[in-house]
C-alpha cells in the first residue's frame, strides 16, 4: 500500500534513528525527506508546506518528555502530525433494530459497483441482513456486474435491466427490501461527460429514498482531484463519508486521502484489493504506523478473524518475538493466500515490511507452494528442531515433496533469516513505542 510514500518515510526515519548527534541540519534535512515522500505521493503542495513547518518547529523547540530520547521524539512529532492531516476516525455503527438506507455515489471507474458488495460482506459479518439495489441504468452490464459479486457474498439484487428510471428503481428497491433487511445498500450511477446531470440524479435519489447514511467512493490513482470530486459531491448531498479505493496499487493514494479528509467528510473505509475481503475500515493512527513501517497485528489479526480464519494470536506474538518455528511457518503460508498475499500479511508485522524487499515477496510468494509441500514432508520432530536436518534427511524430504534438495535448503535459509529479522528487531525501543501509539 502506497509503496513509494512507505519507502520515502521510512527513509527519513532511518537518517535520524542512525545519526550520532542530533542538529539543526539533520533535522532539516529529515523535514526535506519526508516533504519530498509527501509531494510524490501527490498530497497538495500548501499541506505539505505547512505540514513541514510544523514539523521542523517543533523538533527544533520542543524538548521530550522524561525518559524519551530526542530521536523519539522527532519521529513521534512526524506521526502526530501526519495523523493530523488524515482527520480522525469514524466508524459506521448503524443500528439493528430499523431499516438502513446506505447511498453510495461516485464518478464513472471509481470501482463503486465492487465496493457496494465489499460493503455488504463487511456488514454482513457484523451481524447485519443486507440488500443491495441497482439504480444504475446509464451503463450497459451493470446489474450483471453487480449480482456476479453479489453471489460471492451470498446477498440478494434489486434490479431489472429494462427499467431506465434510476430514481424509481431506488424507491422501489428500497420498498422491496424494507422489512427484510436492515441494511439497504443502493448503488448509483457514474459518468465522466456529464458530471451535472450526474449530481441532478444524486439529488432527486437522495431527496427521494432519504438515506441514513451517503458514502462518496473515491478513485485513489486520482490524488488530489479527490478534493474537487468530493467537494462538488458534498454541496449537492450532505456526504457522511468517503470510500477511497484502490490504495493496493496507487502512488497518488497520499493526495487522495489527505485531499478527501480536507472536505470535512471523514475516511471510513479504504479498498486495498479487487477481493470483495479488501475493505479495510480506515484509522489514521494504525494507517500511520503501518505507512512508517510499524506493523499493526492487530489489523493482522481483525483481518484473519473477518476471514473466518481462526488467528491464534499467540502464534503472531511468537514469531515476532523471534522464537518462529517451522510450524508458525506454514501455518502462516496456509493463512496467506486466503488474506490476500504475502505483501499484505508482511506489512502488518512489525520489522518484516521494510526488511524484505519487494521484489524478494514477489520471489516468496511464488515459492509458497513448493514450501508448503517441504514442510508437509518433514516429521514432527524435524519440524521442531530444523538443525536436526542433514543432508539424507533433506534429500528425503525433496524427494517427498517433488522438489530440489536446493530448493529445501532455500526454505530452511528463508526460515532462518526472518526468525533472524524478528529476533533482531524485537527490542528496539523506538519500534516498540510507535506500535503501542499504533495500536492506541
Amino acid at each position: 500500500m502506497l509503496e513509494r510514500l512507505k519507502e520515502g518515510l521510512q527513509a527519513a526515519i532511518r537518517r535520524i534513528l542512525s545519526a550520532s548527534t542530533i542538529d539543526e541540519q539533520l533535522i532539516k534535512d529529515f523535514v526535506k525527506d519526508a516533504q519530498r515522500a509527501l509531494l510524490q505521493a501527490d498530497v497538495n503542495v500548501k499541506l505539505v508546506l505547512e505540514l513541514s513547518s510544523k514539523i521542523e518547529k517543533r523538533a527544533l523547540s520542543e524538548s521530550p518528555p522524561p525518559g524519551l530520547s530526542r530521536k523519539d521524539y522527532i519521529i513521534k512529532i512526524l506521526y502526530d502530525e501526519l495523523i493530523n492531516i488524515l482527520g480522525t476516525e469514524r466508524k459506521i455503527d448503524l443500528p439493528t433494530n430499523k431499516v438502513n438506507v446506505i447511498l453510495l455515489m461516485g464518478i464513472q471507474g471509481s470501482g463503486k459497483t465492487l465496493v457496494a458488495a465489499k460493503l455488504a460482506r463487511y456488514l454482513r459479518k457484523r451481524g447485519y441482513k443486507v440488500g443491495l439495489v441497482c439504480t444504475d441504468t446509464f451503463r450497459p452490464g451493470a446489474l450483471v456486474q453487480l449480482r456476479t459479486y453479489a453471489k460471492d457474498v451470498g446477498v440478494e439484487v434489486f434490479g431489472d435491466e429494462k427499467f431506465k428510471d434510476s430514481i424509481k428503481v431506488a424507491v422501489e428497491g428500497v420498498r422491496y427490501f424494507r422489512g427484510k433487511e436492515n441494511v439497504i445498500i443502493v448503488d448509483t450511477a457514474g459518468r465522466h461527460k456529464e458530471e451535472k446531470g450526474l449530481l441532478d440524479e444524486m439529488r432527486h435519489i437522495s431527496s427521494k429514498i432519504n438515506p441514513t447514511l451517503t458514502l462518496l467512493v473515491i478513485d485513489g490513482t486520482i490524488g488530489q482531484q479527490s478534493y474537487v470530486q468530493a467537494e462538488a459531491f458534498h454541496k449537492t448531498v450532505n456526504v457522511g463519508g468517503i470510500i477511497v479505493t484502490k490504495l493496493d496499487g496507487a502512488a497518488k493514494g497520499g493526495g487522495a486521502l489527505t485531499a478527501a479528509a480536507a472536505t470535512g467528510a471523514k475516511v471510513i473505509f479504504i479498498g486495498i484489493g479487487e477481493r470483495v475481503d479488501d475493505l479495510e475500515a480506515f484509522s489514521p493512527t494504525r494507517f500511520v504506523g503501518r505507512l512508517l513501517g510499524l506493523g499493526d497485528i492487530k489489523a493482522l489479526v481483525e483481518r484473519a478473524r473477518e476471514l473466518e480464519i481462526e488467528a491464534d494470536e499467540k502464534k503472531v506474538k511468537r514469531i515476532i518475538s523471534g522464537k518462529m518455528t517451522i510450524d508458525d511457518l506454514y501455518y502462516q503460508l496456509e493463512q496467506v493466500k486466503k488474506m490476500g498475499s504475502l505483501r499484505k500479511v508482511l506489512e502488518l508485522i512489525p520489522g518484516l515490511s521494510s526488511s524484505i524487499p519487494a521484489e524478494g515477496l514477489e520471489e516468496l510468494d511464488v515459492k509458497m507452494k513448493k514450501w508448503k509441500n517441504i514442510i508437509l514432508s518433514m516429521t514432527k520432530v524435524e519440524r521442531e528442531n530444523p538443525e536436526i536436518l542433514n543432508s539424507s534427511r533433506i534429500g528425503r524430504m525433496a524427494r517427498g515433496s517433488g522438489t530440489s534438495e536446493k530448493e529445501v535448503k532455500d526454505m530452511l535459509s528463508k526460515y532462518r533469516q526472518t526468525k533472524a529479522i524478528m529476533k533482531a528487531s524485537k527490542g528496539r525501543k523506538m519500534r516498540q513505542l510507535l506500535k503501542r501509539m499504533a495500536t492506541t
